[in-house]
């Protein structure tokens, strides 16, 4: 929390510095112009006294560009900033528009910092799911969204990486393409997440380009992405089966109707590609709540926990 807290305007610091060790598992720190500071745990939000001028967020945000926001451009463009530690700076404010993109957020007005708590062994009870004897199944990871994909993700990926004992499992490369940086958590090229010894990372790169300079680059024997749902997603993955690459992905649909609705993820289901599809519990974060296999004679998803 101490790293955190070095990022912060003084003033702020400070306030938070009072009622931050009455509070426990801080989740996020939010800072918006001329409104409360708001401190969130699993408890919900609690709401200081100390009003943050626009002068404080922006002394902050500062601190956490280390002074220099151009070096950081591109980074602000997608609307978040990874910090030391792996924490999460969420970006608000005045968009600058050019040829429909977004090159610049000026005016900022808020900052959303998630404080990072790596959670290991989140994996564990799917681990027979995935895993097929010296190899894995093309595995599809699917919830509502907060319902811990991400960190059962991150969990599942070092272990694979590694080498599971228990399963006789070597580790295998993995390479993660991780588009919004909450997989590895980059820092200056240092992942700041433990993502297992044989990962390797590209971040800030679309899923598209990512799997094809990985797969050309570093020879991944399992590519690994966070939230598939375009079509640009399911192609890249395409190609990387065609390659003869495993993969574990995550998607938003809390049952297999919804992923059905999505046309692109339809494409891919259709295509018999992936091999086992696990929906985590909507309301216990990274429970199973349902597991289905290809059935390779039919082509029909089977749930095996009925």
């Amino acid at each position: 929390m101490e790293e955190i807290l070095d990022f912060l305007a003084e003033n702020i610091k400070l306030e938070i510095k009072k009622y931050i060790y009455g509070l426990h598992d801080i989740e996020e720190i939010r800072l918006r112009a001329n409104k409360p500071i708001i401190l969130k745990n699993s408890e919900g939000n609690s709401i200081l006294i100390h009003i943050v001028s626009k002068e404080e967020l922006h002394d902050t945000l500062q601190k956490i560009c280390e002074h220099s926001i151009y070096s950081y451009q591109k980074q602000i463009c997608e609307g978040f900033i990874t910090i030391k530690g792996g924490h999460r700076v969420g970006i608000t404010g005045s968009c600058v528009i050019e040829n429909n993109k977004i090159i610049n957020i000026n005016y900022i007005s808020s900052l959303n910092i998630r404080i990072a708590r790596e959670k290991k062994n989140t994996s564990n009870n799917i681990l027979k799911y995935v895993i097929d004897g010296k190899d894995i199944k093309n595995t599809l990871i699917a919830s509502k969204p907060g319902c811990g994909k991400t960190t059962l993700l991150r969990d599942l990926v070092r272990k694979l990486s590694t080498g599971i004992e228990e399963y006789n499992f070597k580790g295998k490369t993995c390479g993660i393409i991780d588009e919004r940086g909450e997989i590895a958590a980059m820092y200056k090229g240092v992942p700041q997440n433990d993502i297992g010894i044989m990962s390797d990372v590209l971040d800030n790169s679309s899923k598209s380009d990512g799997v094809r300079m990985l797969i050309r680059s570093m020879c991944p024997d399992i590519i690994i992405c966070d939230e598939i749902g375009r079509k640009e997603d399911i192609d890249a993955i395409d190609y990387a089966m065609c390659s003869g690459v495993k993969g574990i992905f995550t998607a938003h649909g809390n049952n297999l109707n919804e992923l059905y609705l999505n046309k692109e993820l339809k494409s891919l289901l259709d295509k018999s590609i992936i091999e086992t599809i696990i929906f985590l519990d909507d309301k216990r974060r990274g429970e199973i709540k349902e597991v289905f296999n290809l059935n390779k004679n039919n082509k029909k998803y089977v749930n095996v926990l009925n």
